[in-house]
Protein backbone atom coordinates (compact mmCIF):
# COMPACT_ATOMS: atom_id res chain seq x y z
CA UNK A 1 0.00 0.00 0.00
CA UNK A 2 2.38 2.26 0.88
CA UNK A 3 4.88 1.76 -2.67
CA UNK A 4 1.67 3.61 -4.42
CA UNK A 5 2.75 7.08 -2.23
CA UNK A 6 5.96 6.39 -3.31
CA UNK A 7 5.63 5.95 -6.86
CA UNK A 8 6.90 8.26 -9.60
CA UNK A 9 8.04 8.19 -12.84
CA UNK A 10 11.45 10.35 -11.75
CA UNK A 11 13.70 8.57 -9.78
CA UNK A 12 13.95 9.93 -6.27
CA UNK A 13 17.50 10.72 -7.22
CA UNK A 14 16.68 12.64 -9.99
CA UNK A 15 13.57 14.79 -8.00
CA UNK A 16 17.19 15.91 -5.16
CA UNK A 17 19.09 16.97 -7.70
CA UNK A 18 16.50 18.99 -9.42
CA UNK A 19 15.38 20.66 -6.20
CA UNK A 20 18.42 20.79 -4.93
CA UNK A 21 20.04 22.63 -8.03
CA UNK A 22 16.92 24.97 -7.64
CA UNK A 23 17.52 25.54 -4.25
CA UNK A 24 21.72 26.28 -4.48
CA UNK A 25 21.42 28.42 -7.82
CA UNK A 26 18.42 31.21 -6.81
CA UNK A 27 20.56 30.97 -3.02
CA UNK A 28 23.41 32.91 -5.02
CA UNK A 29 21.24 35.07 -6.04
CA UNK A 30 18.84 35.54 -2.92
CA UNK A 31 22.58 36.26 -1.24
CA UNK A 32 23.58 39.09 -3.72
CA UNK A 33 19.89 40.71 -2.42
CA UNK A 34 20.68 39.96 0.88
CA UNK A 35 24.37 41.73 0.41
CA UNK A 36 22.18 44.75 -0.94
CA UNK A 37 20.06 44.53 1.90
CA UNK A 38 16.27 44.38 -0.27
CA UNK A 39 13.43 43.23 0.56
CA UNK A 40 13.50 39.88 -0.84
CA UNK A 41 16.81 38.07 -0.03
CA UNK A 42 17.84 34.30 0.07
CA UNK A 43 14.91 32.57 1.72
CA UNK A 44 12.61 33.95 -0.48
CA UNK A 45 14.55 33.62 -4.11
CA UNK A 46 15.30 30.30 -2.83
CA UNK A 47 11.23 29.70 -1.67
CA UNK A 48 10.11 30.57 -4.77
CA UNK A 49 12.83 28.61 -6.59
CA UNK A 50 12.05 25.65 -5.08
CA UNK A 51 8.31 26.10 -5.26
CA UNK A 52 8.95 26.73 -8.87
CA UNK A 53 10.51 23.52 -9.23
CA UNK A 54 7.95 21.69 -7.30
CA UNK A 55 5.23 22.75 -9.47
CA UNK A 56 6.86 21.42 -12.46
CA UNK A 57 8.24 18.21 -11.05
CA UNK A 58 4.31 17.90 -10.25
CA UNK A 59 3.22 18.66 -13.81
CA UNK A 60 5.71 15.86 -15.51
CA UNK A 61 4.53 13.54 -13.37
CA UNK A 62 0.72 14.43 -13.73
CA UNK A 63 1.42 14.18 -17.42
CA UNK A 64 2.99 10.65 -17.14
CA UNK A 65 0.26 9.45 -15.16
CA UNK A 66 -2.30 11.16 -17.68
CA UNK A 67 -2.71 8.25 -20.32
CA UNK A 68 -3.82 5.84 -17.27
CA UNK A 69 -6.78 8.61 -16.50
CA UNK A 70 -8.23 8.02 -20.31
CA UNK A 71 -9.19 10.50 -23.13
CA UNK A 72 -11.28 12.96 -21.20
CA UNK A 73 -7.92 14.43 -19.48
CA UNK A 74 -6.86 17.39 -21.02
CA UNK A 75 -2.96 17.41 -20.98
CA UNK A 76 -1.76 21.36 -21.15
CA UNK A 77 1.67 21.67 -19.27
CA UNK A 78 1.89 25.46 -19.91
CA UNK A 79 -0.90 26.11 -17.90
CA UNK A 80 1.31 24.63 -14.56
CA UNK A 81 4.28 27.22 -16.33
CA UNK A 82 2.04 30.25 -16.34
CA UNK A 83 0.29 29.43 -12.58
CA UNK A 84 3.75 29.92 -11.64
CA UNK A 85 5.01 33.04 -13.50
CA UNK A 86 1.68 33.92 -12.00
CA UNK A 87 2.26 33.19 -8.46
CA UNK A 88 5.68 35.18 -8.83
CA UNK A 89 4.33 37.99 -10.56
CA UNK A 90 2.40 38.70 -7.43
CA UNK A 91 5.56 38.49 -5.00
CA UNK A 92 7.39 40.27 -7.80
CA UNK A 93 4.62 43.27 -7.40
CA UNK A 94 4.91 43.43 -4.00
CA UNK A 95 8.60 43.71 -3.76
CA UNK A 96 8.12 47.09 -6.05
CA UNK A 97 7.71 50.42 -3.79
CA UNK A 98 6.63 53.83 -5.61
CA UNK A 99 7.16 56.88 -3.66
CA UNK A 100 6.29 60.42 -5.72
CA UNK A 101 8.36 60.13 -8.77
CA UNK A 102 10.22 57.10 -8.01
CA UNK A 103 10.22 53.32 -8.29
CA UNK A 104 11.99 51.21 -6.62
CA UNK A 105 12.49 47.40 -6.00
CA UNK A 106 11.90 46.41 -9.81
CA UNK A 107 15.39 44.50 -9.86
CA UNK A 108 13.96 42.86 -6.46
CA UNK A 109 10.72 41.82 -8.50
CA UNK A 110 12.88 40.73 -11.56
CA UNK A 111 15.11 38.42 -9.68
CA UNK A 112 12.21 36.79 -8.38
CA UNK A 113 10.83 35.97 -11.71
CA UNK A 114 14.48 34.69 -12.48
CA UNK A 115 14.10 32.68 -9.41
CA UNK A 116 10.98 31.38 -11.11
CA UNK A 117 12.14 30.36 -14.40
CA UNK A 118 15.58 28.84 -13.45
CA UNK A 119 13.18 26.62 -10.60
CA UNK A 120 11.18 25.95 -13.81
CA UNK A 121 14.38 24.87 -15.86
CA UNK A 122 15.56 22.81 -12.70
CA UNK A 123 12.38 21.24 -12.01
CA UNK A 124 12.83 20.50 -15.70
CA UNK A 125 15.78 18.69 -15.42
CA UNK A 126 17.48 21.59 -17.28
CA UNK A 127 19.93 22.37 -14.84
CA UNK A 128 22.73 23.30 -17.23
CA UNK A 129 20.17 25.90 -18.22
CA UNK A 130 19.45 26.96 -15.52
CA UNK A 131 22.79 26.97 -14.15
CA UNK A 132 24.08 29.66 -16.94
CA UNK A 133 20.93 31.80 -16.29
CA UNK A 134 21.46 31.95 -12.80
CA UNK A 135 25.66 32.94 -14.15
CA UNK A 136 24.22 35.38 -16.51
CA UNK A 137 21.65 36.79 -13.79
CA UNK A 138 24.84 37.29 -10.96
CA UNK A 139 26.53 39.32 -13.59
CA UNK A 140 23.67 41.33 -14.37
CA UNK A 141 22.88 41.51 -10.69
CA UNK A 142 27.04 42.58 -9.86
CA UNK A 143 28.92 43.73 -12.59
CA UNK A 144 25.74 45.65 -14.47
CA UNK A 145 25.10 47.08 -10.84
CA UNK A 146 28.60 48.11 -10.58
CA UNK A 147 28.77 49.77 -14.03
CA UNK A 148 25.74 51.48 -13.22
CA UNK A 149 27.06 52.74 -9.70
CA UNK A 150 30.05 54.13 -11.30
CA UNK A 151 28.56 55.65 -14.64
CA UNK A 152 25.39 57.10 -12.99
CA UNK A 153 27.72 58.37 -10.02
CA UNK A 154 24.95 57.06 -7.60
CA UNK A 155 27.27 57.21 -4.67
CA UNK A 156 25.74 60.40 -4.18
CA UNK A 157 21.90 59.11 -4.24
CA UNK A 158 19.72 59.71 -1.20
CA UNK A 159 19.18 55.73 -0.84
CA UNK A 160 15.64 55.94 -2.06
CA UNK A 161 16.74 57.14 -5.53
CA UNK A 162 19.64 54.68 -5.88
CA UNK A 163 19.00 51.68 -8.64
CA UNK A 164 17.84 48.63 -7.26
Amino acid sequence: MIEQFLDTDTSFDQIAIRLAAAVALNGIIGYERELKERPAGLRTNMMVALAAAMFTLLMTELVADAPEAGDHVKIDTLRIIEAVIAGVAFLGAGAILRSGRHVGGLTTGASLWMSGALGVASGAGFIALAAIGAIFAIVVLIAVGRFEAHVLNTKDMPPAAKPD
